[in-house]
């Protein structure tokens, strides 16, 4: 087995995750990692007792940008040149490690790996989130996931890399939504691996309403048409949106009956249907946004 680094810098996204931030960061510290960890907050203008809770940890070092003013690869990018280690972790304020192993066991299958790109851990949900959220958890990180069958997926919540995988390939500044899924994809493409490390764990979950899973998925639909080769008319209303629907529906109502969560199979059809048509409407405006039919 190849020696872990002996430092790495852990770049933290944070944005009025005060109910949150403090346990994150208090993990990070509790690491069994032998070595020097350099954390550094990047805040986007919280207004919850966040920045006196990052304060209060003396080891951390933060940096505040004005209230409006984050964008994902702006700030991801920032990080990496901020930081002082050549390994370089994403962690985000509210997902918090499980256990004292989650670093080093991100660590031990990229050291060594002449094509690691970047590797992620698995997140499970946290005890207050919605079926339909959890079931999406599961499918993503679970030890059967699906998202192994998908023709890429990533999640840069808990994440590492490299700086000389990052100063070869960086992260576009102009994406809002999805950056981290498009900036691997150009990791791949340049000869890079990307590892999901399943005993590396984080928890971390949402419970969004209709409308935000409609925003969340409009704006990942959007920024991933920059690239898609799937043309604008198979997202369309009969096929995409309806039978989808039902394909959706169909399979959390098993996994709800499963995991005895009868009672969030209603809900769950309004967030796929808000979801679906998030992706066909963002989807159509990405391929005009960018320009794709000219």
């Amino acid at each position: 087995m190849n020696p872990l680094p002996k430092a790495v810098s852990i770049v933290m996204r944070s944005f009025n995750e005060a109910w949150a931030i403090r346990s994150t960061i208090e993990q990070v510290y509790a690491q069994d990692f032998d070595g020097d960890i350099e954390l550094i907050v990047i805040d986007s203008g919280s207004s919850d007792g966040s920045i006196e809770i990052i304060r209060s940890f003396e080891r951390a070092r933060l940096i505040q940008i004005p209230l409006g003013t984050y964008v994902p690869g702006v700030v991801l990018n920032q990080g990496a040149r901020e930081s002082s280690h050549d390994w370089i972790v994403y962690l985000n304020a509210d997902a918090t490690p499980v256990g004292s192993d989650w670093l080093t066991n991100l660590l031990k299958p990229c050291v060594g790996n002449p094509k690691f790109g970047a590797a992620f851990s698995r997140q499970i949900p946290r005890p207050d989130c919605k079926a339909v959220f959890a079931h999406d958890y599961d499918r993503c990180f679970g030890p059967e996931r699906e998202s192994a069958n998908w023709g890429h997926f990533f999640s840069m919540v808990s994440s590492v890399t490299h700086r000389s995988v990052f100063e070869h390939t960086p992260i576009r500044e102009d994406l809002q939504y999805a950056e981290d899924d498009e900036w691997t994809r150009r990791v791949i493409e340049n000869g890079y691996e990307v590892i999901y490390v399943i005993d590396s764990v984080v928890m971390h979950s949402h419970n969004y309403t209709i409308r935000q899973s409609y925003k969340r998925s409009f704006g990942d639909a959007k920024a991933m048409a920059a690239t898609s080769t799937v043309e604008p008319r198979a997202m369309n209303y009969h096929y995409f949106v309806g039978l989808g629907l039902i394909k959706d529906s169909w399979r959390d109502a098993k996994w709800c009956l499963r995991n005895c969560k009868p009672g969030g199979i209603p809900f769950s059809i309004a967030v796929r249907l808000a979801q679906r048509l998030g992706r066909r409407d963002g989807h159509h405006a990405g391929w005009k946004f960018y320009q794709r039919d000219s």
